[in-house]
């Protein structure tokens, strides 16, 4: 039979780019697995000979010889249709991809219901070689899922405070400061009767900001303080802004865990009949870009969560080399005050 005139289409291969780079296999092979061994420029003219000739790597090669997934998961537990609204996530993501992705790897994002949904798929893609680490956000006080990290060798890093008893680095933000600064400027203001709404209650920050909070309002003098706890939804924040609202003693600032609740109490206020600032001040706890879509525009604890990512990624992308980067704290989160906030009716 005739053939076609045309031969199989050959795949690049790492012996071609280091015949064009005129460098040993060994020096590609480290500059394409992100491994210490060649300069800076070495590397640099690999992987661009590599994007130029169209090389990527045999998944089966990879899977046989141990080799890097160039690819690390983040793995959130939380129900699908709440993490949609929720805008610290894509921010915090715009960073890990932005500091990934110049490190020519991918990121492998899953959304599943709770932590053993959570640690099963943990194992399974650790098993099948598809990521090189993990990314943990979302810490519970006692989280099951540290066991298994370690137990299995997975390179990791949590999103949250460091933990006593783990060798695992984490990348962090002192929440509690931020929340005492919030409630320091209400008092200032002369609130008086000053509530939370929190977010998901078996969350270590979520803690931590509740402690704060409780440790801060009862330090004025101000006496026990209200906090109610919510999922971070919509629903959630209108049910518990409609709630503190109808109080006899109802308060005159709410603060709230993240944007989107915020934005709801507005709706509900609005529903109310109190009018935002004059008779009730909101603080918002992320600073998205939702802060200044409403008006009133809120008053919210700001910080640079793209930068959280970014930093997240470097100390995994350090793990994953074998270079114990250690824990690292990020910039604490300051407060922005728009026309959410003034002083409560006399």
């Amino acid at each position: 039979m005739l053939g076609n005139g045309r031969g199989a289409v050959k795949r690049p291969t790492i012996a071609e780019i280091a015949a064009r780079a005129g460098v040993s296999i060994g020096a590609v092979s480290y500059a394409l697995n992100g491994r210490p061994g060649v300069s800076a420029e070495t590397r640099r003219l690999i992987l661009d000979i590599a994007d130029e000739i169209g090389w990527r790597p045999s998944v089966a090669a990879r899977s046989l010889s141990g080799s890097r997934a160039h690819s690390v998961g983040l793995i959130i537990a939380r129900p699908a249709d709440t993490l949609g609204v929720e805008p610290f996530f894509m921010r915090f993501i715009a960073g890990l991809e932005r500091e990934l992705s110049g490190r020519r790897t991918g990121l492998l994002l899953q959304v599943v219901e709770d932590h053993r949904a959570a640690i099963e798929a943990m194992r399974l893609c650790w098993a099948e070689r598809r990521v090189d680490g993990m990314v943990v956000t979302d810490l519970w006080t006692q989280d099951a899922r540290i066991p298994v990290l370690e137990e299995l060798k997975i390179p990791a890093v949590l999103v949250g405070r460091p933990r006593p008893g783990t060798g695992l680095p984490a990348v962090w933000t002192d929440d509690a400061a931020a929340v005492v600064s919030a409630v320091d400027y209400l008092v200032a203001l002369g609130h008086r009767r000053i509530a939370r709404v929190a977010g998901l209650p078996a969350l270590e920050h979520t803690r931590v900001r509740v402690a704060a909070f409780r440790e801060a309002v009862l330090g004025h003098g101000l006496g026990e303080p209200r906090v109610v706890q919510t999922d971070y939804t919509w629903e959630e924040g209108m049910r518990a802004t409609r709630a503190l609202l109808s109080r006899r003693d109802r308060p005159t600032a709410i603060m709230f865990d993240n944007d989107v609740m915020a934005t709801a109490a507005l709706n509900v206020a609005q529903e109310m009949g109190v009018s935002v600032p004059d008779e009730l001040s909101i603080v918002a706890g992320d600073d998205s870009q939702l802060c200044v879509m409403v008006r009133p525009a809120l008053t919210a604890l700001a910080w640079d969560i793209q930068a959280y990512g970014v930093h997240t990624a470097r100390v995994l992308l350090e793990e994953i080399d074998g270079r114990s980067p250690g824990s690292r704290q990020v910039g604490t989160a300051g407060l922005v005050v728009r026309s959410s906030t003034t002083a409560p009716p006399v």
